[in-house]
Parts: structure tokens; sequence; C-alpha cells
């Protein structure tokens, strides 16, 4: 991504005073030339910079046309709300991104829309209570020990670590455990490699109008259907093992992983199962949303907690005041306001989703004080919104303290790294407590540096924003038996 500060840059235009401009039929916005050909190869070539110039030039609501699309951009906290929370009844997700995503995640709950949307979401909740989460909170921790324990050689005080590896395999442990209680090494390094190819394809297919079908033989198109495969056998594998195991003993005590509880759910109104293609598709969602997001929010953190030592010192104090040298859960989350202030700002200033939440109406609506038809694209970027000055002074810095309970309250709709709405993200507790005890077990273990003469991270979009170099950290084991030792 070019020049990060004019991605960084407070937006200083004021816009156009609405009563100047209502005449029209639209806001202001981008010409486009050539059905929006140039606006959208724009956009592919870098999204949050063109976004931000968006913002910066037209105002918090703005408009251009792509091919047969109207597209407006909602740029402001309280718009992003009215649409997503006051009109959400009048809104259905973006088919083409649905369209995209149906390929790897079927009909789940990512994907479906109406009635069925409805009856999964809720049959769904059940599974991700904050009492089930932290029955998971366990396995999330075994994860992490065995992956930390292994990091710096016996014989070394430091090691050179990259960061984007650690976290991959650590939140893919996470979703092998919390979804079938199994940690296979072998499956997990494969699943990261298919669910990072599926992202990758996933992304370049949003600014195509149409998906080519996966036979043909162009490129990325093996690479695509090979990764499905893999995934999709994985996960076929566990469901059909633990139904085999339910059936030859039904008397048996339901697991209490995601399978098992996915398999034993029940719609409160009717009585009825989730289809065995349901569960299927709902597992993969869990597989690719619950281990990308977790993974690139920790590689941000801790990338920001070795540029900021004094930050991750606090960090760790609190933790041992707290923990001490035992395992977190879900029981100290409570005592730990620092720690998640710096997981809260890291999603801030990098939110793993930071690009295009897409809606289109179903009905037309007015935001603004303008008229939006039925059959609009209506667009929003958390990352403008997550850099806005007008809600975070110094936005492009890192300043925790934003987070904690006596500062100035954060607008409805500025911070939204897990969306709003009916939609919000299903699993957002579940990240947190994940992200909370992993961040806490780590800071537990090592004290974070860069290396001399690091670079500087810079982000670039895929489905999550990435950092485009790796991230490699020197890890220097602790003294944790003597907590004054740094």
């Amino acid at each position: 991504m070019h020049h990060m500060n004019a991605v960084l840059t407070p937006t200083s235009a004021t816009p156009t005073p609405p009563s100047a401009i209502r005449s029209s039929a639209h806001a202001p916005g981008p010409v486009s030339r050539w059905w929006g050909l140039p606006l959208l190869s724009e956009m592919k070539r870098d999204y949050l910079g063109f976004v931000t110039r968006l913002q910066r030039t037209h105002g918090d609501i703005s408009y251009m046309r792509l091919g047969n699309e109207q597209a407006w951009d909602l740029m402001s906290p309280d718009l992003a709300r009215e649409a997503l929370v006051t009109h959400a009844d009048a809104l259905i997700r973006w088919e083409r991104g649905i369209e995209v995503f149906a390929q790897v995640f079927g009909q789940s709950v990512l994907v479906t829309e109406g009635a069925t949307w409805q009856r999964q979401r809720r049959m769904l909740m059940a599974a991700f209570t904050p009492k089930q989460v932290a029955g998971y909170a366990e396995l999330m921790t075994t994860a992490a020990q065995e992956a930390f324990d292994t990091l710096v050689p016996d014989n070394q005080p430091h090691a050179l670590v990259t960061m984007d590896a650690l976290w991959s395999r650590v939140a893919m442990d996470v979703i092998l455990r919390t979804l079938f209680s199994r940690s296979a090494q072998q499956q997990s390094l494969a699943a990261i490699e298919a669910t990072q190819t599926l992202s990758a394809t996933a992304y370049r297919e949003m600014f195509r109008l149409f998906t080519l079908p996966d036979w043909l033989p162009l490129p990325g198109k093996a690479a695509k259907r090979k990764a499905l495969h893999s995934l999709r056998h994985l996960v076929q594998g566990h469901i059909t093992e633990r139904q085999a195991a339910i059936a030859a003993q039904p008397d048996q005590q339901a697991r209490q992983d995601l399978l098992g509880r996915l398999l034993a759910l029940r719609d409160e109104a009717t009585g009825t199962a989730l289809s065995n293609q349901e569960v299927f598709d709902q597992c993969m969602v869990s597989f690719q949303a619950g281990h990308e997001t977790s993974a690139t929010a920790l590689l941000w953190w801790s990338w920001l907690m070795a540029e900021h030592p004094a930050a991750a010192q606090r960090a760790r104090d609190e933790v041992r005041a707290v923990v001490g040298n035992g395992t977190p859960g879900p029981q100290h989350m409570a005592q730990l306001p620092w720690l998640t202030a710096t997981l809260k700002e890291a999603m801030r200033l990098y939110p793993p989703v930071a690009a295009i939440m897409s809606r289109r109406t179903t009905a037309p609506l007015v935001l603004d004080g303008w008229h939006i038809p039925k059959g609009a694209m209506l667009r929003i970027t958390p990352w403008v919104l997550h850099h806005d000055e007008r809600c975070f002074t110094q936005a492009h810095a890192f300043h925790p303290e934003r987070f904690l309970d006596g500062a100035p309250p954060i607008p409805k709709g500025a911070w939204m790294p897990f969306g709003a709405g009916p939609r919000v993200c299903l699993g957002q507790h579940f990240a947190m407590v994940e992200m909370t005890l992993l961040s806490a077990m780590l800071l537990q273990r090592f004290a974070l540096e860069l290396p001399e003469g690091a670079a500087p991270c810079e982000p670039e979009l895929h489905v999550t924003l990435r950092p485009k170099q790796a991230v490699v950290l020197r890890l220097t084991r602790l003294d944790r038996a003597n907590p004054m030792a740094h």
C-alpha cells in the first residue's frame, strides 16, 4: 500500500453543507468513466488509500457508479450505525461478496438471509454464549502453552520468531481443539495453507464482476480447488467420525467441543436439528473466520507491543498481579483492563476486517437527507471509521488509554472490528477471550523486541488486513520465578 501517511492523515476537508446539494439525485462522488472500471482498478490497487481520499474529498457520504451498480460509501460512525442497526431490516448482504464466500462456506450463517439465517443464528447463539465460551478456554490455553514452550531453544536466552507463522499455528490449533477436541500438527499446517489460499482467491474475486468456473484451467484455479478439497476433507472426516461414535453409543454424553454442540443443537421453535450440510457449513465458517481474524489481530498486537515496550511492560505487570505464574482464564478477563485496551487499540489501528462491509438495500431509505433507492449498494469501511480524528485524537498513534474506563466515551459505531447490528460477529466474545488469554500467556513468558533495523510494518489488504512483510520479533525468555527480572 503506498504512502501510509496518505491513509492516516486526519480528515480536514469539510463536506459541502447538505442544503446546498440535496437538490441533485445523489451525493457527490468521483466521476465514473468507462462504467467505473478505472475506479475499480484504483480500489484493487490500494483500497484503503482510495476510501480515505474519498472521504477527504467528498465527505461522509459519497456516490459512485460501477457498471450497473449504484454504490454509496458511508464514512461516519452515525451513518454506519444508522444503516447497519436502524435500517437493518431494509438491507441484505451484497450478493457478489456472498457468492464468493458461499463457494467456501456453503449456506452457513455467514451467507444465508431471511428466515433461514434467523433460524441458524438463533440456534448457533446457544453455542457461543459466554458460559459456553468459558468451556473452550482450557482448549485455548493448552494450544498456546504447547506452541510457546518450543519457541526459544532451552540453551538460549532468546530467538528470532516469525510471528505470522506462530499466531497462525496457535489460532489453527485453538480452532481444531475447539471444534473437534483434536490437535494434529500435520492437519493444522495443511489447513493454514488452505485457508490462506482461499482468502487470497476470495479477495481477488471480489473485484471481478463474476467468478469463472473453478474447473477452468486458469491461474489460481488449481490452488483454489486443492485448498477447498483439503479443508472439506478435513472437516467432513471429523464429522463422519463423530457421527459414527454417536451412533455406536447414543446414550454417551455429547462432547463439549463445538462440533458436539452443533450436533446437539435443537431449534426451540420446531425441535429440529441442524441438517448435515448446515453442520458442515458452520464448521467451515468457524474454521476460516475463527482462525484468520484472531491470528491477524494478535500479529498486529505483538508488533505494537514490541514497538511500545512501556505499554507491554504495563500489561505484563497487570497479568502478573492478577494471574501470577498461573494459567489465565475467563475469570481473569475483567481484571485485565490494560491488556484488553492494548488489544482493542491494536484492532482499531489495524482492524482485521478493515474493509468492505457491503449491503444491498431492499427498500428505499433516507440517509443524511439523501434518498437512497432500492437496490443500491452501501459500503462501510471500518478502517476509515477507526482513523477518524473526530472520534480518535491522534488517530494514527497507539494510545490504549482511550479504551480504559475513565477515558472520554468512544462514539457508538466509531469502533467496529466485529461489525454492528443484527449481523454483528457471532464469535465476538470467543475472539476476545482467545486473544486475551493468548496475549497474557505470551507476556508472562517473553519480552518482545523489534530486531535491529526492522522495517516499519505496512498493512496490505487481503480479506483480512495483513502486514506486507513477515513480522519477525526477538523473543527473550523471562524468568517466571522472579517477576522482577526483566
